[in-house]
């Protein structure tokens, strides 16, 4: 890697570590890796290599970044990367649209359409997806992810490890607690207690965690 060149290695070699692989790209990475539980059975990520099991394995200087799916992993391992004082970046599609006023954590991923409106905080680890909207004024938990085209109105809260499905719709103002499954195409139209699946038109509990 040359003086001028960028580093990143990305934990995780699945479909989603594939899109924040694209998207370091397009933020100017020039020199990107994979590490992943499944080498040496698995090599290689489209493009790019798969070098190792864990960080240990990543090429000297290069910058980290967590790319798992699952937001109770994900964020486990970006807390401990935050304890040990590893800083991590923040990846930005360039087709997505994040205000100056906006405030996002270390190891957050924005991609391609998605909106991040003025005051709204992203914790550490968040995944806004694919033409996802954060509105104005929103606080996001730690290790949530958004999913591809759900919506929050402004003044939105969801606590940590929540995770908003595919198409759902969330009313302003909302406040949804810690490790929520809100089902794809579902409506949050009251607020929701920690740990309940819901889902339909309003979003009703269908499930609670034990």
């Amino acid at each position: 890697m040359t003086q001028s060149a960028k580093g990143i290695c990305i934990l995780g070699a699945g479909g989603h570590g594939r899109v924040v692989a694209d998207i370091a790209e397009l933020c100017g990475y020039s020199d990107i890796e994979f590490v992943d539980a499944r080498w040496p059975g698995q090599s290689e990520n489209l493009a790019w290599k798969v070098v190792g099991r864990s960080f240990e394995n990543s090429s000297q200087g290069f910058e980290r970044f967590v790319a798992l799916n699952t937001n109770g992993l994900r964020l486990k391992l970006v807390q401990e990367m935050v304890a040990a004082g590893i800083s991590m970046p923040t990846l930005v599609h360039p087709f997505a649209s994040v205000s100056k006023h906006a405030k996002l954590g270390m190891g957050c991923v924005v991609m391609a359409g998605a909106v991040v409106n003025a005051g709204a905080v992203l914790g550490h680890g968040v995944i806004v997806n694919t033409s996802a909207s954060v509105d104005h004024d929103c606080v996001i938990g730690d290790g949530v992810h958004i999913s591809p085209g759900a919506h929050l109105g402004g003044d939105v809260e969801v606590g940590a490890e929540s995770w908003i499905g595919l198409g759902a719709s969330v009313r302003e103002g909302i406040h949804i607690g810690t490790r929520c499954m809100v089902a794809a195409g579902a409506v949050v139209i009251t607020p929701l207690e920690s740990g309940v699946r819901v889902q339909g038109v309003p979003a009703r509990v269908v499930a609670r965690a034990d």
